[in-house]
């Protein structure tokens, strides 16, 4: 099954981490950043449609600005973002260029994914790049996008990315060979994972953060954004994207990098949306009858599972869905706000219009609107 998702895969999402193309001391790797768009070239002309999204602009702006130190400011990282965006921009196009292959960048935040007509604008303009056999290039717009320099990082962009244009295949490209038993920095024997058929805990905790400003995310975000992307039916593969031609060896069978499997029940792309795009501005604890109804039962949620309003919403705001012990299991769009709910929560929708008077809805979140983690 391994080597069938892989050497099937037709349309691909390449994720390419900051240390690959560049460093602190030297800025911009070239000859990397040429190799890699060497092979990259090599499988389209395979008829493979390929969108990259890479990591590298701060790491390229302090060689630029000739910085002594990574930047700690916010100013300053938005700063050197920018300057170091276009030079990379400018390295990966004149590297595809003289492999005959056309390049386009595409700057996302986080709002462009989160608002649903931006999400498929976007969606729209990459499948056209495909469709014109240009190669999309796909960064975090850092300038402006507060939250992700501070914590984001481009694993889960990329994710989003491979959910956006309908990926076959997620690929990201790491310092590591893939994912381990153990750390392979702290411990020499640990054993590579060649196949995981899904994310359980002893998985997740086998990843851990990373311990350079370099490199925001580390292997604990690749398996994260493997997760969501199996939710929608993508597998992902990471792998070493030090080791020249090791995807093209991997595509012929041979062992390098772990693939995380896709699930066989697969997230409608609006469902997968509003459970790993939106983020939660509140939290709705439910009891056990209506946790039991929304998971097993497929049902829309009511006023009378409602135990506990947490957060300030409006209707259309994404909330979590909690259990009574404070696991999220949902995640859904309201139609009342948080105010209103805050009244007519745990009330039966027959005595609803009698105490509080009509309500727009009867319930809280529609099941077409509610997404089971």
């Amino acid at each position: 099954m391994r080597d069938k998702l892989i050497s099937t895969a037709r349309r691909l999402v390449f994720k390419i981490g900051s240390s690959i193309v560049a460093s602190r001391t030297s800025g911009l790797r070239i000859e990397q950043i040429q190799r890699l768009s060497k092979e990259l070239a090599d499988l389209k002309i395979r008829q493979r449609e390929l969108v990259i999204v890479t990591s590298g602009a701060i790491l390229a702006g302090i060689d630029k600005l000739k910085l002594k130190h990574y930047p700690q400011t916010l100013p300053l990282k938005q700063a050197t973002a920018a300057a170091g965006q276009s030079h990379l921009m400018h390295a990966y196009e004149k590297s595809f260029q003289e492999k005959g292959q056309k390049v386009a960048q595409v700057l996302l935040t986080h709002q462009d994914l989160a608002n649903r007509k931006r999400f498929l604008n976007a969606r729209h303009t990459l499948t056209t790049l495909l469709d014109l056999h240009v190669i999309p290039i796909v960064n975090e717009n850092d300038t402006v996008s507060v939250e992700e320099i501070q914590f984001g990082d481009n694993d889960t962009l990329a994710g989003q990315v491979a959910h956006l244009i309908d990926a076959d295949l997620l690929v990201i490209l790491s310092d590591v060979d893939g994912l381990f038993t153990e750390d392979p920095r702290l411990n020499p024997q640990a054993e590579l994972i060649a196949e995981v058929q899904e994310i359980t805990p002893d998985i997740a905790q086998r990843a851990g953060v990373s311990r350079t400003q370099e490199s925001r995310g580390g292997m604990v975000t690749k398996v994260q954004a493997a997760k969501h992307a199996a939710q929608f039916g993508v597998p992902t593969l990471i792998m070493n994207g030090e080791r020249p031609d090791v995807f093209a060896h991997i595509c012929d069978g041979g062992k390098g990098g772990t693939l995380f499997l896709p699930q066989s029940r697969r997230l409608q792309s609006r469902k997968h949306w509003i459970a790993f795009t939106l983020r939660a501005k509140g939290n709705l604890v439910l009891d056990e009858g209506a946790v039991q109804a929304l998971k097993e039962r497929g049902k829309s949620l009511l006023p009378s599972g409602i135990l506990e309003v947490r957060g300030d919403f409006l209707p259309g705001d994404p909330v979590s869905c909690l259990d009574p012990n404070g696991k999220e299991f949902a995640k859904g769009l309201v139609n009342v706000s948080s105010q209103t709910l805050e009244k007519i929560k745990g009330h039966k929708t027959s005595d609803i219009e009698q105490k509080f008077g009509a309500q727009e809805y009867e319930e809280v979140i529609h099941r077409d609107n509610l997404a089971i983690l």
